[in-house]
């Protein structure tokens, strides 16, 4: 996979969130984004012990795998490496990227959190091979998000490092072609697709910018 299709393959990650699909299944939400198009997902249930997060990617990952989207566990290398997913995504809490490169298989993916452009280099130096910035607008799905970065911080990390950055944070349809005219190579999102009474209008309308910026 070229930098270029890595890239590509991060427009849209769909973070999963049990509580905000209902009363629909997480998998029902994930089935229909990954047939209209989100070319990738993040496993993420707060509160779900590791094995219920494992389940639940058991259950997304022949999904994926069918739709060729990459598979992300949040937070949990364990359980991501159990699952045999593309990778993980790791916040400042969670394992040190440094030490999580260490022992990862080559081909593995570490994605990692950060605000903050000179801790953006670090991580990248350390092995990250994207980073998730944010919070680019205000959102209640992540009680520790952070504070509100807006487009020119998200601008400001994308332009500071060499892998992909992908926007988080209160992201919306309405919203999507604002943060394409950043730096990013793509969003993340809960709500605007585990929410969405149409998820495959939502995950169309979202990635639409980012396709008609990439042609």
């Amino acid at each position: 996979m070229t930098s270029a299709e890595f890239a590509a393959r991060l427009r849209l990650i769909v973070i999963t969130d049990p509580e905000l699909a209902r009363p629909r299944s997480v998998l029902e939400v994930v089935a229909a984004a990954l047939a209209a198009g989100a070319p990738a997902v993040q496993v993420r249930a707060k509160g779900a012990s590791a094995r219920e997060l494992l389940e639940l990617g058991r259950q997304i990952l022949p999904l994926a795998r069918q739709h060729r989207a990459l598979l992300f566990v949040n937070d949990r290398l364990d359980v991501a490496l159990a699952l045999g997913a593309d990778g993980v995504h790791l916040g400042p809490d969670d394992l040190p990227v440094a030490a999580a490169r260490h022992a990862m298989p080559t081909g593995f993916l570490i994605g990692a959190s950060t605000d903050d452009p000179e801790v953006a280099r670090g991580l990248v130096a350390e092995g990250a091979d994207y980073i998730g910035c944010g919070a680019v607008y205000a959102t209640t799905t992540k009680h520790d998000a952070g504070d509100v970065i807006g487009l020119e911080g998200l601008d400001g990390v994308a332009r500071a490092v060499d892998v992909p950055v992908v926007g988080i944070g209160g992201i919306t349809v309405a919203r999507s072609g604002e943060v394409a005219t950043t730096a990013a190579a793509g969003i993340a999102v809960v709500g605007a697709v585990m929410a969405a009474a149409d998820v495959a209008a939502a995950v169309k309308g979202l990635l639409s910018p980012w396709v008609t910026r990439g042609a």
